[in-house]
């Protein structure tokens, strides 16, 4: 969520920084509530003063033996225009809150304007394998070798679902421990979050209200605010850890990873290159996720950048990344970048990590703050990256690795967690 102090000392600022995504917008009717609602306040403040002062003053004519009549109906009339004012306030608040949280993040200066045509590769990873032989798609490979069951997918869930079989489920989680080992050894912290959410944390998140239809919602309530729904990413189950706390800025910055499968309604691409697991509605990642006090934050941005980096050149797959312009960017990121695998039967590159920095876009909402080093409470900065989702990078794998025989190589990073599985052959 955007300041409203900010907005109300430079709205024309703010209104060029999120042109920047392509979003336009008119601060006139929010300012104008804010007003109401600051003098709103400054009378009921008043009413509060003067109601004290009467009560005073019943207490005193009382003692004397007076006749208070006068005071206590002053004062009944002084309470009823209060609890007026409050019930206004109530509605002005609601007012701005919603109008607020419908706003996406300022982009950071750096990042620049428009949408995904404006994304530009940053750093290149290895080169595109050139097999001298006939190439197999990852779906072919992954049939063939019996590492996965798309038709028993499908009929166990749908479209879009598949089921790891025998070394394709170890070869799914041979990845997992081997990004789990990486992140402990860099001093991340594990966590395993429940995978059923409540609404404040959607809205933390930046998830909702906006996002809702994203998600797998359980209707227990028939109302999404009493219900609960399935994470589609860790990341929003790791920043409502802290939601409503104050944490000592000695503790900063505090860095978790968290494994979790994720759920999304979004698979609804039929596109042929995005065949088998490229798109699905529930996958598996690992999740960073950093809080931070707001100077150390852009160079932690660029420690999640290199971690996710790290562990795809120790798999040996050619990748590239790419900094988003603006107007690609989530509604809740202020910078991002993408770090993506090559497939070669799409001639071009996924997504495996999105690496972003939200400045105190999340932590306003969910009022996660800090004392700093002269004991004033600010807003801290939260940041987080995928490291990684395996989703594609099984197919990555499949097809980079692949032997003329129809066999699969290994990568020698995943070797010690395949149980003296080197080579996937055809049984």
């Amino acid at each position: 969520m955007l300041d409203i102090n900010l907005i109300r000392s430079n709205p024309q600022w703010v209104q060029e920084q999120l042109a920047k995504r392509g979003c336009q917008v008119d601060f006139s009717t929010v300012i104008e509530l804010d007003n109401s609602r600051r003098n709103l306040i400054q009378r009921n403040e008043a009413r509060r003063q003067k109601r004290n002062e009467n009560s005073a003053m019943i207490a005193k004519l009382k003692k004397e033996g007076k006749d208070a009549t006068k005071q206590i109906a002053e004062m009944k009339a002084i309470g009823d225009k209060i609890a007026n004012g409050d019930a206004e306030l109530t509605k002005i608040n609601e007012k701005i809150f919603n109008a607020l949280a419908a706003l996406p993040n300022i982009p950071l200066p750096e990042v620049v304007a428009g949408g995904k045509e404006k994304n530009r590769v940053v750093t290149t990873f290895g080169k595109k394998p050139a097999l001298d032989f006939e190439w197999k798609d990852h779906v072919t490979l992954a049939t063939s070798l019996g590492l996965i069951d798309y038709e028993r997918g499908a009929k166990l869930s749908g479209a879009k679902s598949w089921v790891y079989t025998g070394a394709g489920a170890m070869l799914e989680w041979a990845l997992l421990n081997y990004f789990i080992d990486f992140h402990i050894a860099n001093g991340y912290k594990f966590i395993l979050p429940p995978h059923l959410l409540n609404w404040d944390s959607g809205y933390a998140a930046g998830q909702f209200p906006k996002f809702v239809d994203d998600v797998f919602i359980t209707n227990f309530d028939k109302d999404p605010k009493k219900s609960k729904f399935l994470l589609p990413t860790a990341e929003t189950a790791l920043l409502n850890l802290h939601r409503d706390e104050i944490i000592n800025h000695t503790q900063l910055p505090i860095k978790y990873f968290s494994y979790s499968p994720c759920y999304r309604k979004e698979a609804g691409s039929y596109r042929t290159d995005e065949r088998g697991m490229i798109r699905g509605y529930q996958f598996n990642k690992i999740e960073m996720f950093i809080y931070s006090a707001a100077e150390q934050s852009p160079a932690l941005f660029n420690e999640l950048l290199r971690n996710a980096e790290k562990l795809l050149e120790g798999l040996g797959l050619h990748f590239q990344t790419t900094a988003l312009a603006a107007g690609d960017c989530s509604a809740s990121m202020a910078k991002t970048y993408d770090v993506e695998v090559f497939i070669p039967s799409m001639k071009g590159y996924k997504e495996v990590s999105s690496v972003s920095n939200a400045t105190d876009y999340q932590a306003r909402r969910a009022n996660i703050r800090t004392k700093d080093a002269e004991g004033k409470t600010v807003l801290l900065h939260t940041l987080n990256g995928s490291g990684l989702a395996t989703s594609r990078l099984i197919p990555a794998i499949l097809e980079q690795y692949q032997n003329a025989d129809g066999s699969v190589n290994i990568p020698v990073a995943l070797h010690k967690y395949m149980h003296g599985i080197t080579v996937l052959k055809k049984k």
